[in-house]
């Protein structure tokens, strides 16, 4: 199934991609629970949950777009929002808890979606869903399907290569993303 604007890059070009951003820098989404600080003004924190529409409700300032976010970028929304009301320029955002779905389907023991609550590569999601169908599975063309800002990109990572320690660098993945193990050919 091919969509148009859709590209598949290699694996080597998406380690390299994911070698780029930031190691340790979280985007924040829905599911994820934020505590907001402000140091001067302790009666405005608030331990937070980001809704299904990504937005958390902030005393004062009511309704906020939070996903989408680093909390760095959302600490510095927040102190020009408060700015008038704040008397130390200054506000912490830290995550006290996140978790996201990734959803595998094809030649796995369990398909279905897989929860996790640190960042997760796409072998060890299929290992979540009881591993792979070994009968069946074609390890060399397993497929991500990641929706993000509007358009749809296919991945193609041959995990058959990384199981047998030939490429050391895993695919990470992202909140939403579906990982397809293919079934091989098969004359029978």
């Amino acid at each position: 199934m091919s969509l148009a604007g859709c590209q598949t890059p290699r694996f080597e070009d998406l380690a390299e991609q994911q070698a780029a951003t930031k190691p340790n820098e979280i985007v924040l989404h829905e599911g994820d629970v934020v505590k907001v600080s402000f140091p001067g003004a302790s009666q405005l924190d608030k331990s937070l949950p980001i809704r299904r529409d990504g937005r958390i409700s902030l005393p004062i300032v009511g309704e906020f777009q939070a996903a989408g976010l680093t909390p760095s970028a959302m600490e510095a929304e927040l102190v020009k929002l408060y700015a008038s009301q704040l008397q130390t320029k200054e506000v912490r955002v830290s995550v006290e808890s996140s978790s996201f779905a990734v959803y595998l389907t094809g030649a796995v023991l369990r398909p279905g979606k897989v929860i996790s609550d640190r960042p997760i590569t796409a072998l060890e999601a299929i290992m979540e869903a009881g591993g792979f169908d070994y009968t069946k599975a074609n390890l060399k063309r397993v497929k991500v399907i990641r929706h993000e800002n509007s358009r749809t990109d296919h991945y193609t990572l041959n995990l058959k290569r990384v199981l047998n320690g030939k490429d050391t660098e895993q695919f990470s993945l992202k909140p939403g993303d579906i990982v397809y193990v293919p079934e091989r050919f098969s004359w029978f």
